[in-house]
């Protein structure tokens, strides 16, 4: 539009100019430089750079230890980064994992499945572990145990105080209470030695079948495990728990060690966070534990989550998807700020948003120029059909046109208009315009500015 006509419609109009299309475009420069960043950290070939965790463990010579060792070695080859924090195990690392969520101090945590939360916790579920830890009972003469009416009265060690071991045992023993079975807490490493000397009749202990601790107990000491017969009975009154059994020859295939199939209650092991993790790390965490257990997400995908204890985000996602969030392989900036479900959500509800403006746009555009045509009507039969906006202001005034009611119908038309300018501009304005279609008002505005200057002009010669 040319200046002296944005000119002329300003004081015919007396409208000003609002700063809308400077937000408009200060959005569309965010936008941009959100791209830009995304360009920035996108991974052609995606590793694990953004994954720095602490991971609570277990005593250094068990297999919690072990398997984070074996985490964190997968992690580094992917650039990545686990640290192993040894612990005295599950009890001590639901304590530790909820006191580091105020300073993000550890972010996960291997525990034994059937503990007690505490309440207000801020753990997530992140998923179970595929191979489940057992619960035996170790002893010189095991083999001969025919039921669990040969324990009683035996003397049993259950593990250190507060340990996972202590508090499954109890449970057990709490259904066997008739037997008048004596349990003591030892260290494991103690109540093996105290199984030879005499001083104890069995060891209890909850671990993972392959732990280097039971290989030896089983091959070395030559201690024999329990055949828990009873075993399907006691883990159905067990939430957390399910039967097993460990074949025979498991730990020697020759002499056998066991010589008979025994019968184990299994426990699962979870994966915990504190909700400290991002959910691209999250991901990349869970990532790393499918490669060192093939079966992770199969597993997570049919075994529901346990009680009291809600899925993280990042992970049901990922065993929906059965893998990672492909955007946050190569952009974890991005589900990190919110999950690409939600994204795809947003840019729906953006397109519908676009959609419905340019539909608004439209309309209030046909309105205006509807208006604008009725009163061109109106014009007509003030002075003649075909008239145009030059002649009008060429055009010397008639009788009709001086008379009360020529000069009322004059004015009105004239004050119409003007109401219909101001209406033009400040809709054309209006966030709901599409960028760069405010020219269809500013074509209405030159419209409906030279008839106002064309009849004003006429106006003035009365």
């Amino acid at each position: 539009m040319p200046v002296f006509l944005r000119e002329r419609l300003q004081r015919t109009l007396g409208v000003v100019r609002a700063p809308s299309r400077t937000l408009q475009s200060i959005l569309v420069f965010g936008a941009l430089a959100a791209i830009a960043v995304v360009a920035a950290v996108y991974h052609r070939n995606p590793d694990l750079s953004h994954v720095n965790v602490t991971f609570l463990s277990g005593s250094e010579r068990g297999n919690y230890y072990a398997v984070v060792d074996k985490l964190a070695a997968e992690a580094k080859q992917q650039r990545g980064r686990i640290g192993n924090t040894p612990t005295a195990g599950s009890i001590e690392n639901i304590a530790k994992l909820a006191a580091a969520k105020r300073s993000c101090s550890a972010q996960f945590a291997l525990v034994q499945d059937g503990l007690p939360w505490p309440e207000n916790h801020p753990f997530e579920f992140i998923g179970r572990l595929p191979t489940p830890e057992v619960f035996v009972v170790l002893g010189p003469a095991a083999d001969r145990v025919q039921s669990v009416g040969d324990l009683r009265g035996k003397r049993i060690g259950i593990g250190p105080e507060r340990s996972g071991t202590e508090h499954v045992a109890r449970q057990i023993m709490a259904e066997l209470k008739d037997l008048d079975v004596k349990v003591s807490n030892h260290p494991l490493v103690d109540q093996l030695d105290k199984v030879q000397s005499g001083e104890l009749d069995f060891a209890a202990m909850v671990i993972d079948p392959d732990a280097q601790l039971l290989v030896e107990a089983v091959r070395d000491r030559k201690l024999q495990i329990v055949d828990i017969a009873s075993a399907d009975a006691l883990a159905h009154r067990l939430p957390f728990a399910h039967a097993g059994r460990i074949a025979v020859g498991y730990y020697d295939a020759v002499r056998p060690f066991p010589p008979t199939d025994k019968h184990v209650i299994q426990i699962d092991t979870l994966v915990v966070g504190n909700g400290c993790a991002r959910d691209s790390v999250t991901q990349g965490v869970i990532t790393v534990i499918n490669r060192i257990f093939p079966d992770f997400v199969r597993v997570n995908k049919e075994r529901a989550n346990p009680r009291g204890l809600p899925v993280a985000i990042a992970a049901r996602s990922y065993y929906d998807n059965d893998g990672p969030d492909p955007v946050g392989q190569h952009v974890p900036l991005v589900i990190d700020i919110m999950p690409t479900a939600r994204w795809l959500q947003l840019i729906f509800a953006f397109s519908l948003l676009f959609g419905a403006q340019a539909v608004w746009h439209r309309f209030r555009l046909w309105r205006i120029d509807a208006v604008r045509v009725r009163i061109e009507g109106d014009i007509a039969r003030l002075f003649e059909p075909g008239v145009t906006v030059g002649e009008i202001a060429a055009m010397t005034p008639e009788a009709r046109h001086r008379s009360p009611e020529g000069r009322g119908q004059l004015d009105a038309v004239i004050a119409e208009l003007g109401k219909l300018g101001e209406r033009c501009r400040r809709q054309s304005l209006s966030m709901l315009v599409p960028m760069g279609q405010e020219m269809g008002y500013r074509y209405q505005e030159a419209l409906i500015a030279d008839l106002v200057h064309a009849l004003r002009k006429f106006r003035g010669r009365f």
